[in-house]
């Protein structure tokens, strides 16, 4: 049981980041603590309102003014909250139609918006719960520090309501998501693959499986989110089992298809089975905890609705190359995963598929090549990136693959532009093959 609690100790941990309530409910709890905790240490303490200048509270003797203005701030800070999540629906909605629909994750994790919320929810806890200190039965009392404080977090909630439109005006630029994407794909490349890649690397031969593997059906349909491989490994060194996974990160596995192959039915049972399930994160949408395709293909999505001729926008297009480069140059700089896990060493233990070279270029590239085939400048741009993605390998076998892209990018632009712009193209082309090919 105690080898559950990593995985699921991670996929709580990344949905709280990621939880859109999460923070928000936090930070009022706290300072709706720390409005009943003052108030209740005012009553105590009275003489903790004398710090308190008389030009910021100046009615100590009546209850009602405090009543006033705590119920005021109340009221006003829901009012802008309101408002707040009126323009934030606005802005996901603009967003997902302009762009893509699955970069609402982005912006559901946004601590910008988050904290928002949070001020203004906190500062609506903090009155109601300084509200019930302020009262002229039996004995008259101001919680005037608590009251000051109220005041306080009002203006810093004004403060930070113009934050907030200055955030979210900023937040749905193409350049500021698609370079958010990037760096959250850059992370994740930099978790899953830590260590720098070789110049030459020994294959790994994976190991066949064995003519008597009993399949482990999955239970549950959906999107592989996190592999836990460190925990496959030690159930099949402590079983004495070979594993074979079937289905990679970010692959859709429905229920009743085979997620595993084991070596020796005698050897599993159905706890087993479910231990063995268990080191899977499954769910209804792909996440960026090791899917790095998945940071690609949202890229791609906004680059393929700019090219479209409904939207006609090549200049976002070409930022959305600029920055697929970029994590292509990050992720064929690192060593890949390993796809066969050893132990002791020369006993396979697990095989795990992940992406390979020409799986993540093709996820890149392929499809805005197609649909730029008509736009010389996002064409253009596209040999470009492959020449400075090519640039930064020394590998014979990625230059090829990066170079085959490259003529595709050029014939396929051969029938549908003029003979000028297939002549820059045929020149970029030539430059770039002497470029790859010394």
């Amino acid at each position: 049981m105690h080898r559950r609690l990593p995985l699921l100790f991670r996929a709580i941990a990344y949905g709280l980041r990621g939880g859109f309530l999460i923070r928000p409910f936090v930070i009022a709890l706290v300072l709706g603590a720390v409005g009943g905790v003052l108030s209740s240490l005012e009553e105590q303490i009275p003489a903790l309102g004398a710090w308190v200048p008389a030009t910021l509270f100046p009615s100590r003797q009546d209850p009602q003014v405090a009543q006033v203005i705590l119920s005021a701030i109340a009221t006003s800070t829901m009012t802008v909250v309101s408002i707040v999540f009126a323009m934030l629906l606005m802005t996901l909605t603009l967003a997902s139609t302009q762009f893509s629909p699955r970069i609402l994750i982005g912006f559901v994790r946004d601590r910008g918006t988050q904290w928002t919320l949070g001020m203004f929810l906190g500062t609506f806890c903090y009155c109601m719960a300084a509200l019930p200190a302020a009262r002229a039965l039996p004995v008259p009392f101001v919680p005037v520090v608590t009251v000051t404080g109220a005041m306080l977090l009002s203006l810093v909630a004004v403060g930070w309501l113009v934050f907030f439109i200055n955030h979210i005006s900023q937040a749905i630029s193409v350049n500021h998501i698609v370079d958010r994407i990037a760096g959250e794909t850059e992370l994740v490349i930099d978790e899953l693959m830590p260590h720098p890649r070789g110049r030459f690397e020994a294959a790994v031969p994976a190991p066949q499986p064995d003519g008597d593997a009993t399949p482990i059906l999955n239970r549950r349909s959906g999107y592989i989110r996190f592999v836990d491989t460190g925990r496959l490994l030690y159930l099949a060194k402590s079983w004495r089992i070979r594993i074979r996974v079937e289905r990679g990160v970010g692959q859709f596995v429905p229920a009743g298809i085979p997620l595993l192959l084991v070596s020796r039915e005698d050897r599993i049972d159905p706890v087993r089975a479910a231990e063995l399930l268990a080191a899977f994160d499954i769910g209804s949408t792909r996440t960026l905890q090791q899917d790095v395709e998945f940071g690609v293909i949202q890229i791609v999505d906004i680059a393929l609705r700019a090219i479209s001729p409904a939207v006609n926008d090549p200049s976002t297009a070409i930022s959305c190359i600029d920055q697929l480069s970029r994590i292509l140059i990050r992720w064929l700089s690192r060593a890949p995963p390993e796809p066969v896990l050893f132990d002791p060493p020369h006993v396979a233990r697990v095989t795990v598929p992940w992406i390979g070279v020409e799986g993540m270029l093709d996820t890149a590239l392929e499809q805005i090549r197609h649909y730029a085939a008509t736009d010389l400048a996002v064409s253009l741009r596209l040999l470009r990136a492959i020449g400075d993605i090519g640039g930064t390998v020394q590998r014979g076998e990625v230059r090829a693959a990066l170079l085959a892209r490259a003529r595709r990018v050029a014939d396929g632009c051969g029938e549908r532009m003029d003979e000028a712009d297939i002549a820059r193209l045929r020149q970029r082309l030539a430059a770039l093959e002497m470029r790859l090919t010394i």
